[in-house]
C-alpha cells in the first residue's frame, strides 16, 4: 500500500499505536491527528453485492435509509469471512485502504459527500495499529488507481425527520 502510495506521488503521515477496535478506543490516541477520522462499514447487499461506506466517525448511518441512495437494498454487515476475503483485513481494521487487495472490484465505494469536502482525512493502514492521513483528493487517486469508481452520497441525517437527507 505505501509503494502504491509512493508510485501515485502521494504523500501520507501515519502514526503508530496501540491497536483500536472501537472509535471510542481511538480517541486518545487520535487527539493529536489533525483531520477528520473516519469510520468504514462493510455491508453485503440481499444481490451479494459488497458495500464499503466510508464516513466520519461521528455520522450517525441509518442502513435502511441509505441502502436505496447508494443502489441497494437490504444491507446488511458483511461476514468477516467476506472482509478477508474481499478486502483482507480484519474487523476492526476495514479501510478504503484495503481496495488495493480487492482486484477483482468487487466492492462499491461509498464516500460521504461532507467528509470528501474536508482536506485531510484519517484512516487504519490496513491494521488498527497505525492511523495515516491523506489528503481526500489523494484518496480518490488511491481509489481509482485500485480499479474502484466510488459514489459521493449525502449520509447526513436529516435531524427533524430521522431520515438521511
Amino acid at each position: 500500500m505505501f509503494e502504491q502510495f509512493a508510485k501515485l506521488g502521494i504523500e501520507v503521515k501515519t502514526k503508530d499505536h496501540p491497536p483500536i477496535m472501537t472509535v471510542d478506543d481511538g480517541h486518545e490516541h487520535w487527539r493529536d491527528v489533525p483531520g477528520v477520522h473516519c469510520k468504514n462499514l462493510f455491508f453485503k447487499d440481499a444481490k451479494g453485492v459488497y458495500w464499503l461506506v466510508v464516513t466520519p466517525i461521528d455520522r450517525e448511518i441509518d442502513v435502511k435509509g441509505i441502502a436505496p441512495r447508494m443502489g441497494s437494498k437490504r444491507l446488511s454487515f458483511a461476514r468477516t469471512e467476506r472482509l478477508r476475503e474481499v478486502l483482507g483485513v480484519e474487523p476492526g481494521s476495514v479501510t478504503p485502504f484495503a481496495l488495493i487487495n480487492d482486484g477483482e472490484q468487487r466492492t462499491n465505494v461509498i464516500l460521504d459527500k461532507w467528509m470528501m469536502a474536508q482536506d485531510l482525512l484519517n484512516f487504519h493502514p490496513l491494521e488498527n495499529t497505525a492511523t495515516t492521513s491523506i489528503s481526500s483528493k489523494d484518496l480518490l487517486t488511491f481509489i481509482d488507481a485500485c480499479g474502484h469508481i466510488p459514489k459521493t452520497v449525502e449520509l447526513r441525517m436529516n435531524v427533524d425527520e430521522g431520515i438521511a437527507s
